[in-house]
């Protein structure tokens, strides 16, 4: 058996064949070409549409995703064809068969990921720019993709998460709506005017330009502590417009120069001694 021969046939046809092949496939190369180019023209198209409507971001970006995205199928099922002339869209999942399943629990992660993108891009809550926390990372949304979300936490660090991490898990929006409370526990001596405590307390609060003036400013004595008489000092800022943190240091510190201008004391807390095997007064030292 000429088993060179054979060989040497075989390559032979199958180098004709792809030079037969060598129209279809610059054809195909055209398309791929142009798909590119009409993908890219069909994202500035949905982009200036959006624009004009005003949508939410995470909005416009999964339209510019899912225009590409059908773009791109149509061109290459167009270059596929050609190609391969017998190639149908029907013939195409017919042919996956089982291939299908497998590559389905291949890529399940990734699938699923994608599917959190979608119904996180279409639900109203948490858009880009949001504070919010999420399996213990606390910082801003930056970026929503079909698969990840990306958080700039408050610390200048950027995490990357899995979109099917954040929708399996509570999120807590910090910036869902712009007023926010705060609050604080301040003690006073018990020797001091409960009533004028409450009110020196409050009229400090209430006068600082970053505290908002609804829902107002709460006072309550709270507790009968160890050393003092504790209050809860609440207040509401527009998280837009104020630092939140910043604020509270702004009220503590306010609310120590008032109580100290109406001579009203904040106490240390008492601390507690234990002496273990104290030797009493005139008592002989042991050993």
């Amino acid at each position: 058996m000429d088993f060179a021969g054979t060989i040497s046939r075989h390559l032979e046809a199958m180098l004709q064949g792809g030079v037969e092949k060598l129209p279809d496939l610059a054809i195909a190369l055209v398309i791929v070409i142009v798909t590119w180019s009409v993908a890219r023209l069909a994202v500035r198209i949905v982009r200036r549409a959006t624009g004009k409507a005003q949508i939410r971001e995470n909005l416009r970006q999964l339209s510019e995703t899912v225009a590409r995205i059908a773009v791109w199928a149509l061109g290459l099922l167009v270059a596929a064809t050609i190609v391969v002339p017998g190639l149908t869209p029907a013939s195409l999942f017919a042919g996956l068969g089982i291939g299908a399943v497998a590559i389905g629990f291949a890529f399940k992660d990734i699938f699923e990921n994608f599917l959190a993108g979608v119904l996180i891009m279409l639900r109203d809550k948490m858009e880009i720019g949001d504070v919010i926390e999420v399996s213990g990372i606390l910082g801003k949304v930056e970026r929503i993709t079909l698969r990840e979300t990306h958080i700039r936490q408050l610390s200048g660090e950027l995490t990357i998460l899995p979109n099917s991490t954040i929708f399996t898990n509570a999120v807590k929006i910090y910036t869902d709506e712009p007023v926010r409370r705060n609050e604080i526990v301040i003690g006073v001596s018990y020797d001091a005017d409960l009533v004028e405590a409450e009110a020196v307390i409050r009229k400090a609060v209430e006068g600082l330009a970053g505290v908002a003036g609804e829902p107002g400013v709460d006072v309550y004595a709270q507790e009968f502590n160890s050393s003092s008489i504790d209050f809860l000092v609440r207040w509401w800022t527009d998280t837009g417009e104020n630092d939140f943190l910043g604020l509270k240091s702004e009220v503590m510190f306010a609310i120590k120069r008032a109580l100290d201008e109406a001579e009203i004391e904040i106490p240390y807390p008492h601390v507690t001694h234990t002496f273990k095997d104290a030797v009493p007064v005139g008592a002989p030292a042991k050993g």
